[in-house]
């Protein structure tokens, strides 16, 4: 007799977490239908200060995506050719290519080990008279630390644009993320922890004249209609997405909250079976590090081990969904060649793309779910995966 098939748990379950809100979202997506104000609009401007509000800034532009969030946050600093960016070197692509789309520089610095971020020694380090901005991604969903860099003065340092992508309600020493520089970039792509039903992203921060700079950007640089003061581009926020956003806005932090149960649940168990290294080179397994006086929200709960092939070939026999985050690092894809990095340049990158491993961590996991998960990570590192 054959076994039964093992209970799948996705790395994301978005069916699952739309029962919670699913009425509430049809009557915003109705209301917007009958109104037929399909782009920007009260949908977008009602969005904007909701959502500044929620992240304690002074105000929030809506955009058609995370990475022109990225883009337009550029623009309205002026970068541009001859200019250079400081950037993770492991990150998701489109915080490097909106910096190449512009002409600048993509300058790439190493990450930290424990946090894979950034760090204020490596951005220091990389500055030269020719930087223009420092882009700290704060991936995984804990923001990266730069330290002093964040209580400088505007004209002490470069612009900092904070990439919150994977981030947004993170607090980095009793501040929101998005008010550490001088704007912030975010994505309400569906895989965020405040997702929409399709692309969409925004830029927050206090710089008001910046915010009021970015909204003349998104419209082509016209200001009034047909007047164009700028050379901009269409990166609008659709109405539809905004009024699905609003609906999930107020539910963001108990989401969070469940994410850090869940994370809190895999490593106490994790620990208590005794699988966890210290040293990241001579272990086994290494769990995601909340920094002291940071507030993670687990946009993904991230394993490390040399043995991720293994490990991820074993959770999907089991029926445990992973993903890789991310598989290359930036310096190393083949459109960054002409900047000259080998690999080797930054080695704690390097070696965390080849050890790398997402598992499911998302709110609505239930508790047999998570047994299934913890089980199979167990038989994996207690021998059964390596046979």
């Amino acid at each position: 007799m054959s076994a039964s098939a093992p209970q799948h748990t996705p790395i994301l379950d978005l069916a699952a977490q739309l029962a919670g809100y699913r009425d509430e979202a049809l009557a915003a997506i109705t209301r917007v239908v009958d109104s037929q104000q399909l782009i920007l609009g009260p949908e977008v401007d009602a969005l904007e200060a909701e959502l500044a509000a929620a992240v304690g800034a002074r105000g929030a532009v809506g955009l058609s995506s995370g990475t022109d969030a990225l883009l337009v946050a550029l623009m309205a600093l002026d970068v541009g050719p001859g200019d250079e960016v400081i950037v993770p070197a492991m990150s998701f692509f489109a915080t490097a290519g909106a910096v190449s789309r512009l002409g600048a520089t993509p300058v790439f610095v190493d990450i930290d080990p424990r946090t894979f971020n950034m760090t204020e020694e490596g951005a220091r380090a990389a500055l030269t008279p020719r930087t223009k901005a420092i882009i700290p991604v704060h991936l995984f969903g804990q923001t990266a630390d730069l330290g002093a860099l964040y209580e400088e003065p505007r004209a002490a340092r470069p612009a900092l644009i904070e990439d919150a992508a994977q981030a947004i309600g993170s607090v980095w020493r009793g501040r929101p993320s998005g008010t550490l520089g001088d704007v912030c970039c975010t994505s309400f792509f569906p895989s965020k922890n405040l997702g929409c039903f399709g692309d969409g992203g925004a830029v927050y921060g206090d710089d008001v004249a910046l915010l009021d700079k970015i909204r003349v950007l998104r419209m082509h640089g016209s200001k009034p209609k047909y007047h164009h003061l700028l050379v901009g581009g269409n990166f609008r926020l659709d109405a539809l997405q905004a009024a699905v956003l609003r609906v999930k806005l107020p539910l963001l932090e108990g989401w969070a909250a469940a994410r850090r149960a869940n994370a809190a649940w895999y490593v106490e168990r994790l620990q208590a079976r005794g699988l966890v290294g210290q040293d990241l080179r001579g272990e086994r397994l290494t769990l995601p590090l909340t920094l002291p006086h940071h507030t993670h929200v687990f946009n993904q709960f991230v394993l490390r081990t040399p043995a991720r092939d293994a490990l991820k070939a074993h959770l999907e026999r089991a029926g445990i969904g992973t993903m890789i985050y991310y598989p290359s690092p930036l310096h190393t894809q083949p459109c960054f060649a002409p900047l000259g990095y080998r690999e080797g340049d930054f080695p704690e990158a390097e070696r965390a793309c080849r050890e790398v491993l997402a598992i499911p961590v998302y709110p609505e996991l239930t508790e047999a779910q998570r047994e299934g998960v913890l089980a199979a990570l167990c038989g994996f590192f207690e021998g059964e995966g390596r046979a």
